[in-house]
């Protein structure tokens, strides 16, 4: 039996580590970002790097590759107006051979 759920319409499975490193970033802060990519031969998506919570954006960028696609999640801290500490999870597509990044917000 797979550890891997697929989806009914593209055949695309997500591996077990991605769901439970996604889960590690999202309650527990363990990462700053997660960068996922498509593993062809297994037909799933993986973890290709882990951020660690000190790192910055700019490091997030620079992870990204130049010339290939990818998926990311990044966990955005900032400070509101009522000087409240928040955290927000944003799901990105990264494409280069369209020159389009997408970004959604998951929280």
């Amino acid at each position: 039996m797979s550890s891997r759920g697929t989806n009914a319409s593209s055949g695309m499975g997500v591996a077990e580590h991605s769901k439970t490193t996604y889960m590690e970033l999202q309650r527990k802060k363990v990462y700053r970002y997660l960068i996922f990519k498509i593993d062809e031969k297994k037909n799933e998506v993986v973890v290709e790097k882990t951020g660690g919570p000190a790192e910055s954006y700019e490091d997030f960028t620079a992870s990204l590759p130049e010339n290939d696609c990818r998926y990311a999640v990044y966990d955005f801290d900032f400070v509101t107006s009522e000087n409240c500490q928040k955290s927000k999870i944003f799901f990105i597509a990264w494409c280069v051979h369209f020159s389009v990044g997408l970004i959604l917000y998951l929280q």
